[in-house]
């Protein structure tokens, strides 16, 4: 249950998969990072011509991953319809035609959408560059990416077999108790996916391996390579038209690290960097819903902090 004020929110089923799928759409920066952009439903073909169609494709430009993405429903069967569908999927989407098309509809958005536009300037991609970034991270083998209401552990199971690298994200549903139709929806914290099979294999090699999503500022704190009440910054300015901003048009935005681990900025305390950077870009007229603060926010001798917490995995992960 989630009470705000006298109201209380209880879970609720989702009415069926295509409330969960156009909520994906909506929100699916929560789920593949503030760099990515959602290519639609395309159907595409496995080596004998047989059609599928996966919910879309996901591309992170940052971290140079791509994305088959499939929102389902927990009540769905895994062995008689998600291991089928997804299977079938997984073949097709590495097909080089099915690449070569995908490619083609990223160039697209890309020459049409300023929003994904803005996303590869951030990325300090040169429009001459844009494909050739698009073929590299097409290149590669997907991640199949799975939102659902609820992870069975024979989903789990399933998932843990396959030679990809597969995510699973629970996303809730919560309804006001008084009032059906106030309803509010829970995404996870810092697009960290519920089951990451990747670092999963990972971590039965190395019991003591921490995964990039657990890393906090307490940590990097307590490492010494960051200092309580020290200073970091970072500066933004949104797009004009579809022309970067000049450094003139940027603005500089501090922030004090606390020792909780929190980030004080203009007297607003935030517990992480992403939501920091967000109120920052927010406050300098940006309509983005999400951000980067780990690679927003820098310290004084420049380095961001998402290379810090690089650092610290090396420290911590070094045996």
């Amino acid at each position: 249950m989630i009470i705000y004020g006298n109201k209380k929110f209880i879970q609720i089923d989702f009415e069926n998969e295509e409330e969960i799928e156009n909520l994906v759409y909506e929100n699916y920066e929560y789920l593949f990072g503030p760099s990515s952009f959602l290519l639609p439903k395309k159907i595409i073909k496995t080596y004998d011509g047989s059609g599928t169609i996966p919910d879309g494709f996901a591309i992170d430009i940052e971290n140079e991953n791509w994305y088959i993405v499939e929102a389902e429903l927990a009540k769905h069967s895994v062995w008689g319809h998600i291991a089928q569908q997804v299977t079938k999927q997984i073949i097709a989407a590495q097909q080089i035609t099915t690449k070569e098309l995908l490619v083609e509809i990223a160039i697209n958005q890309y020459t049409e959408n300023n929003d994904i536009k803005e996303k590869f300037i951030n990325e300090n991609i040169q429009e001459i560059n844009v494909r050739k970034v698009l073929d590299e991270i097409l290149a590669k083998d997907p991640i199949v990416g799975i939102p659902i209401d609820k992870i069975s552990e024979d989903l789990k199971q399933w998932a843990r077999t396959l030679k990809l690298n597969v995510r699973l994200w629970t996303i809730k549903k919560y309804v006001d108790l008084e009032d059906q139709n106030n309803i509010i929806y829970e995404f996870p914290e810092e697009y960290k996916p519920d089951i990451d099979t990747k670092e999963e294999t990972i971590k039965q090699e190395n019991q003591n391996h921490k995964y990039i999503y657990d890393v906090t500022l307490l940590d990097l704190i307590q490492s010494k390579l960051l200092e309580i009440d020290e200073e970091i910054e970072m500066q933004y300015a949104p797009m004009v038209g579809n022309k970067k901003a000049s450094k003139e048009d940027k603005k500089i935005y501090k922030g004090i690290i606390n020792n909780d681990g929190t980030i004080s900025v203009n007297n607003k305390i935030f517990n992480s960097p992403s939501y920091a950077a967000l109120y920052c870009i927010n406050n300098a007229g940006s309509p983005r819903k999400t951000v980067n603060g780990w690679t927003s926010w820098k310290t004084k001798n420049g380095k961001t902090l998402h290379q810090l917490r690089m650092e610290y995995l090396q420290m911590v992960n070094k045996n």
